[in-house]
């Protein structure tokens, strides 16, 4: 297949931010969390797929499969106005800074 170019488990996309290693970034539709830091407007490498301890509202519970939100700078279960990016693979309780996620590697 001439055409393939690779399975998509990992992109590499610009910065839209400073990136630090494992914070949630999205670039246009597509979400990941960095692999390693970058600056702004700098070549980042995505890790689209899997499972990931990431921020979380603090004042949500959430409950395994519930569907997790990317509002710009942390995970929340509030669809209103955020981009679904994958579903909770654990409890978590209110409060807690934390939740895991299982990131799928649809583009939303």
């Amino acid at each position: 297949m001439k055409n393939y170019l690779s399975p998509g488990e990992t992109v590499t996309l610009t910065a839209p931010a400073e990136t630090a290693s494992g914070d949630g970034v999205l670039v246009g539709s597509i979400f990941g969390v960095a692999q390693a830091d970058a600056a702004a407007g700098a070549p980042v490498v995505l890790v689209r797929r899997g499972r990931f301890t990431l921020p979380k509202s603090g004042a949500e519970a959430w409950a395994e499969g519930d569907p997790v939100y990317w509002d710009g700078a942390v995970c929340t279960a509030e669809a209103s106005g955020n981009v679904l990016i994958g579903a909770a693979t654990a409890p978590a309780a209110n409060p807690s800074a934390t939740g895991t996620v299982l990131l799928d590697g649809t583009i939303r």
